[in-house]
Order: structure tokens, then sequence, then C-alpha cells
């Protein structure tokens, strides 16, 4: 594990074998141990032993707390409760359902990721309804011998959360602020379908300044600060790809050609910036085309 600050570390899960692409933070203390985002199944076996490494088992564990419930984040959340019924899962009122029946959510993934989901995600098991605490936002947390506050925030999904420890001075803010691949500093949003509000989305990132941390966690990965000039590269990052979108559904040709075209430019922009090595470690964390789709599907929604 690496270190945040005093009972708070990360784990990097080496996601289908490539590092820095999905961290799963870890509260820990004589209180018993929380996770932030367990992350998909397939990477289970990579969480399971770096706890381990720790000392930390899963029987250990008191609390999961997810952002949101798309599967590189809390994918394995059932098949740990499986085995742990014990533990608190902590998920925005609009994920819960989701997470008790998740065959809609599986039905909508499949439809992305096809005869790929398995590979990437593993198994994907409900959760019982009685281990949810269901949030909306505004709640204040007792968990693994930290006071976190809960804030609701959209923009890359509509049952996105994220929470924050004031004594640290860390925000866990799952997709909202993008990826960045440290030590890279270039920040691209991911903005897959469905959910995508660039409105709300700037509202978001309003309660991440008005918290003022010093750091932000970042599950696609780690921590992130200056947290002005995140935030600044995010808003102009998600502003540029927005535009590109747009312009690309004005263009003449079927759908495809557009989402060809767009994708190709910002693949070439991330690569002119970081380097082939890394543009393809970025597309591993957000893949381009499904972010071109979340925003075309704004566009349209809009028009």
């Amino acid at each position: 594990m690496q270190s945040l600050a005093s009972g708070m570390s990360f784990i990097d899960l080496d996601f289908l074998g490539v590092p820095r692409v999905i961290a799963t933070g870890v509260l820990h203390a004589a209180a018993g141990v929380a996770l932030v985002d367990p992350g998909p199944t397939s990477s289970l076996p990579t969480l399971t032993s770096r706890l381990a490494d720790a000392g930390i088992g899963f029987a250990d564990v008191t609390a999961i707390l997810i952002t949101h419930i798309h599967l590189d984040h809390a994918g394995a959340t059932g098949t740990i409760l499986r085995q742990h019924p014990h533990i608190r899962v902590y998920v925005h009122q609009a994920g819960a359902p989701h997470m008790v029946d998740p065959s809609k959510l599986l039905s909508s993934a499949t439809r992305l990721y096809g005869a790929d989901m398995d590979r990437l995600w593993g198994e994907v098991l409900p959760v019982a309804a009685a281990a949810l605490s269901v949030l909306r936002g505004g709640e204040r947390l007792d968990v693994a011998g930290r006071s976190l506050e809960v804030a609701y925030t959209p923009g890359h999904a509509s049952h996105h959360v994220s929470y924050f420890s004031a004594e640290a001075g860390l925000a866990f803010v799952g997709d909202t602020v993008g990826i960045r691949l440290s030590p890279c500093d270039y920040v691209l949003p991911a903005t897959p379908p469905p959910d995508i509000d660039l409105e709300a989305w700037e509202r978001s990132l309003a309660i991440y300044e008005a918290w003022r941390p010093d750091t932000l966690f970042l599950t696609h990965f780690g921590p992130s600060g200056p947290v002005g000039a995140h935030l600044a590269a995010l808003r102009d990052h998600l502003s540029g790809m927005a535009n590109l979108v747009h312009r690309s559904l004005t263009q003449d040709g079927d759908d495809e050609a557009r989402e060809r075209w767009a994708v190709d430019q910002t693949r070439l922009e991330l690569t002119r910036q970081l380097g082939e090595r890394d543009a393809n470690a970025y597309e591993t964390a957000g893949r381009l085309d499904l972010s071109y789709r979340g925003l075309a599907r704004y566009w349209k929604k809009r028009a």
C-alpha cells in the first residue's frame, strides 16, 4: 500500500496487468478498515493479496464506500460480500437498486463491452439490500476512525458521490475530476454514456472548491494536486472535448464516421502530449470511443 496520510493509503490494482489505472483507497484504524471503490472482480486477487501484505484481511473491513456503481469502481462488491456479509456498503440512492439487482447495469455494460465483459470485469454479483447504507449527499460518516463529509457530485454519473476528510485535506472524487495517471500531468475527462451532464458537472466541481482539499484522490489514478491546477486542466479539456464532439455532429457522414474522426483527433492530442505508451494507458483507464458517445448523447438530448 502507498501512504496518503496517517491511516489513509491506496492500492494499485494493476488492472489488466497495467499499473496506474485503478486505485482503491484504504482507510485503516483500530476501529476497522474501509475501502473506497474496490474495483472490478477481475482485480480482486490483487486487492486481496496487497491488503494481506499490509496485514489486512476482509474480516477487518467494516465498510466499502462507493463513489459510483460503474464496474471498474464497484464491480467486486457483491463478490466480496458473498464471503464477508458483515461489511456495510455506502452508495448513492440512485445507484443502490442496481447493486441489489445488477441486471440492467450488466445489460447496459454488455452493449458497450460485448464479449470483453468477463475479461475486463469478472463476475458481478448482487448485494443484499440490508447491507446497503443509502446516501443522498450531505451526510457525515464515521468510518475506520475518520469523519467523512458526503456530497452528491453528478456530471460523470447521475449516482456519483464524493467523500471528504477535512482533517486530512483529502477528497475521494471517483471520476468527477477525470483521469490523471501520475507522473503524467495530463487530465483526461471520462465521459461515457448515459449520464453526462456538463452543467451538473460544473456544480460538482464547485463543491470541491468549497471543500478546499489539499489533495484529490482519483480512482484513475491516485493522489493529485495542486487542486486548483488540476481542476483548471479538467475544465479546459472537458470544454475542448465537448466542443470537438459537438463539431463532429455537424459533419457529413454517419455516426460511425463522426465518432472515428473525433476519437482520432483526441488520440493524436494524447499521443502528442504523452507519447504512445502513456496515451495507451490513458485509453485503458477511459476508452475514447465511450467518452465520445457520452458527449454525443449529451448534445443530442439538448438538441
